[in-house]
């Protein structure tokens, strides 16, 4: 798994750090998971996020909390599930 960061993709400020697994790592047709690494009340879902991953590429990617796939911890982490919107550059 690869550290990433997650940013707001309107306003490019910093939400959260993310582990994350890149699942197609073609530029055009990009998706993964992340499980945040610390708490955060932010992360919804829909569009409007910006992920940057360990190697420096960016790409604008939609949200979706997979519900049946908590971390244990207190307060609990999810994973996401993000897809990739445009290239990934």
């Amino acid at each position: 798994m690869g550290l990433g960061k997650l940013y707001d993709f309107y306003d490019g400020k910093f939400i959260v750090n993310v582990s994350y697994q890149l699942q197609d790592k073609s530029e055009a047709s990009w998706w993964g998971e992340f499980v945040p690494t610390e708490y955060n009340g932010q992360l919804g879902d829909g569009v409007g996020y910006l992920i940057e991953l360990e190697d420096g590429r960016r790409g604008r990617c939609s949200l979706k909390k997979q519900v049946n796939r908590v971390v244990n911890s207190v307060p609990a982490l999810y994973h996401y599930h993000f897809k990739g919107l445009g290239l990934l550059k």
